[in-house]
């Protein structure tokens, strides 16, 4: 589903970066307590954290207690406050490399599905040049799947149909749509 809250945003931001590396259940599965560890994505609140609160985040048993992933939280509600500033909304900055709406594509298969696009990989360097961390291509094309800037629904999903108001029909050819 197309998401346009910034602190939704943020959250799946955060952690899209967190999965880097392990299983996406594993952070599925964490969600609640990093929620109350990072005080609900409240950037603000987050960008302020000190020393003593990333050490009481490292012994955070209900989180991933990465000391580079815990630093680059901090680090990216540094940047995102940053990126709010000066586009008004993280919303709109990040949307622009979907083109503003979501990017409809047509697959039949799952092993169609790509693991970076030439959109991801843009938002990707932008978001590194704005001080972002965790933020590979591959991370970022999860995240444009996760808050809907992409749907990769397969066309015979019921989602797909649901998003899009239309079945795969038998002219797919696997490009994308918008």
């Amino acid at each position: 589903m197309p998401l346009h809250d910034d602190r939704g945003l943020f959250e799946l931001l955060i952690l899209e970066g967190a999965q880097a590396g392990l299983s996406w259940i594993t952070i599925l599965k964490k969600r609640p307590a990093y929620r109350k560890a990072f005080d609900r994505f409240d950037a603000r609140k987050v960008a302020r954290y000190d020393e003593a609160k990333i050490a009481a985040l490292l012994a955070n048993e209900g989180i991933v207690r990465n000391r580079l992933k815990i630093r680059a939280t901090v680090q990216n509600a540094q940047a995102f406050l940053a990126a709010q500033k000066e586009f008004g909304s993280f919303d709109g900055y990040v949307w622009q490399f979907a083109g503003g709406q979501p990017i409809v594509n047509r697959w039949r298969r799952s092993d169609q599905l790509p693991a970076r696009t030439e959109q991801s990989d843009a938002m990707s360097k932008d978001l590194a040049k704005r001080g972002f961390k965790f933020v590979g291509s591959t991370i970022c094309y999860a995240f444009m799947q996760a808050t809907g800037m992409v749907n990769d629904h397969l066309v015979d999903c019921f989602r797909y149909r649901e998003l899009t108001g239309r079945t795969g029909g038998s002219k797919s050819n696997g490009r994308p749509e918008r």
